[in-house]
């Protein structure tokens, strides 16, 4: 059993930042991707960033600039540092981790239940 339990949403004014946390816990053996997807209300589930096990990250345009990811391999967390935020980051935002649970499985993908960012005035 795995699971991922996200932490640090909330209410921030535009320009703010908030910082979010990410924990995997359970029958871990090593994880690969990691990574912050978000979901407005009627829309599609976007991806946010994401981090490679050796550290390369990705982010679309929408956030370059403004998000960074980082991770913590030794406590198998992932963080999401969002600066500059605007009304339109508003979401629910997703931890994601691709992980194997023991040394002969493939990679699995596994979701935190979401923290809700809202982005206004």
């Amino acid at each position: 059993q795995v699971l991922l339990v996200e932490s640090g949403g909330g209410l921030v004014q535009p320009g703010g930042s908030l910082r979010l946390s990410c924990a995997a816990s359970g029958n871990i053996f090593t994880i690969n991707a990691m990574a912050w997807y978000r979901q407005e209300p009627g829309k599609q589930r976007e991806l946010v960033s994401r981090i490679t096990a050796s550290g390369s990250t990705y982010y679309p345009e929408v956030v370059k600039g403004r998000f960074t990811i980082s991770r913590d391999n030794a406590r198998n967390a992932v963080y999401l540092q969002m600066n500059s935020l605007k009304p339109e980051d508003t979401a629910v935002y997703y931890c994601y981790a691709n992980l194997r649970a023991h040394p002969l499985d493939s990679g699995r993908d596994y979701w935190g239940k979401g923290t809700l960012v809202t982005v206004s005035s």
